[in-house]
């Protein structure tokens, strides 16, 4: 087979795929009488994931152009013109015509290939399985009692659980509150999830970090918002500009990462914080903070979350385990004025009856034991020693082509590249290499940037994943 897909292109590989059989069908490439080739030829002749190829078939089934026989393969429909009358609904322009948007290509691919494929993975935003506290879990779940009821749970969550959440933000967050004003939720993203969709309607506008994860989240896209972007630098923020903003756009929202900044590592300082607060307060914008890593902190020492500093109640707090325990558990929380939570509460109630009764109480123990203490001091350690790692290895490998800050907490790294990459074909070349990265353009609106996660792989891996890195970087420079 000539034909090629284009890498570079927006258009999704099934799609292009699609798209070429269609045409090859019409103009006599692909005869009736010869079955197509199979899926798993295709995925190795074109270089692509096997489930690529079946996407583009389930199109072509869907719009009635083939078939598929178990025995004698994939075959060109002896009814495209619809004598039959029989069709199977086009459920990929179904998928299409969603207002729910999915997530970008390059993120999809990145997930396929961390999932498929045994690479060095420097890209998943997770803790190692060493990393989490398996012991203590296990002592939990053969030692104790289960104590909760497998019915449905209050629809904010365990009673009991939001009790110790209490305790546990006013002692390692510095923030006041009481269970009431707390729901769980299915992680953060679940969190973020319930804030878009019912506190805000189309057309509002909301300001986001540039860089940042929530970049490429199409929530954002789905809900019919207008997104405004604010620049991240080595010191977070510049308040002066969302003011600027919120003057220009009536900023109706604002989405931090304060902590140990997703991708960039920078921590806003406790002046920038209030500033941010003192806006909000005097134009009564909302702010979500996000705080996953705050308690990741290499040298210990706390600068107080936005909502601590927040008096006047315009802060929702959003943080999870998943970044400091297990994200497996599924543990997230927000908290903010009782009214919103309630609000919030009512659509999880439509979305999932509520969260696991289960792994609330397996969360709670855990949290409310010395144990809680002592893993996250043993994490602190563990990924401190990965990050001086993927410093090491980037000045040793890549040397002064590359520019970066050191983070002072987090699990990730903001790496700027002095030389000019196509930055999909670096990609796959890494991927070539048996190494996976988040391409920078994902994150930010600049591109030239690669973010690595350091808290997925051992130090071996790092120093092993960085050199491939560079091999990558060496070869397209080369070619």
């Amino acid at each position: 087979m000539d034909w090629r897909p284009d890498r570079t292109a927006k258009k999704a590989i099934y799609k292009q795929l699609a798209e070429y059989i269609e045409s090859g069908i019409a103009d006599g490439t692909f005869p009736p009488d010869k079955p197509l080739p199979s899926e798993r030829y295709l995925a190795k002749e074109l270089n692509v994931n096997r489930s690529t190829v079946v996407a583009a078939y389930d199109e072509l089934e869907a719009n009635g152009l083939i078939e598929r026989n178990r025995g004698s393969g994939t075959t060109i429909s002896k009814d495209i013109w619809g004598l039959a009358k029989k069709r199977i609904p086009s459920w990929n322009r179904y998928i299409e015509a969603g207002s729910f948007l999915p997530n970008l290509p390059v993120t999809q691919r990145i997930r396929n290939e961390t999932v498929d494929h045994k690479l060095i993975n420097l890209a998943s935003g997770e803790l190692s399985q060493d990393l989490f506290p398996m012991n203590f879990l296990r002592e939990i779940t053969s030692t104790r009692s289960f104590i909760g009821s497998l019915g449905y749970d209050h629809p904010q969550g365990s009673a009991i659980l939001r009790n110790t959440l209490t305790e546990h933000v006013n002692k390692y967050r510095g923030i006041e509150t009481n269970p009431s004003s707390i729901l769980i939720t299915s992680g953060a993203q679940q969190a973020l999830h319930l804030v878009v969709q019912c506190l805000l309607k189309p057309g509002d506008a909301v300001a986001i970090e540039d860089p940042s994860y929530t970049y490429n989240l199409p929530i954002f896209k789905s809900a019919g918002l207008k997104v405004y972007y604010l620049p991240v630098d080595k010191d977070g923020i510049d308040p002066e500009i969302l003011l600027s903003l919120y003057k220009e756009h009536r900023i109706r929202m604002i989405f931090l990462n304060p902590d140990y900044h997703n991708p960039t590592g920078s921590q806003l300082n406790e002046t920038q914080r209030k500033a941010i607060l003192e806006i909000s307060s005097e134009h009564g914008i909302p702010v979500v903070e996000d705080d996953p890593y705050s308690l990741t902190s290499f040298n210990g020492k706390k600068i107080p979350t936005l909502k601590s500093l927040d008096v006047h109640g315009n802060v929702l707090y959003i943080s999870s385990l998943s970044k400091i325990v297990a994200s497996g558990l599924r543990i997230g929380w927000i908290i903010g004025p009782k009214s919103v939570i309630e609000r919030l509460s009512d659509a999880k109630q439509q979305i999932d009856f509520g969260h696991s009764s289960f792994t609330q109480w397996i969360a709670n123990d855990f949290m409310e034991s010395w144990n809680f203490q002592s893993h996250i001091e043993k994490l602190r350690k563990e990924l401190e020693k990965r990050r001086n790692q993927i410093v090491t290895s980037l000045n040793f490998y890549l040397k002064d082509q590359v520019e970066f800050s050191i983070p002072g907490g987090g699990i990730h790294i903001w790496v700027k590249l002095k030389k000019d990459y196509n930055e999909m074909q670096l990609l796959e070349e890494s991927i070539k290499r048996g190494v996976i990265y988040v391409p920078g353009s994902t994150m930010g609106s600049k591109k030239g940037y690669v973010r690595f996660t350091f808290a997925r792989e051992d130090e071996k891996s790092i120093a092993e994943g960085i050199k491939r890195f560079a091999e990558a970087c060496q070869f397209l420079l080369t070619t």
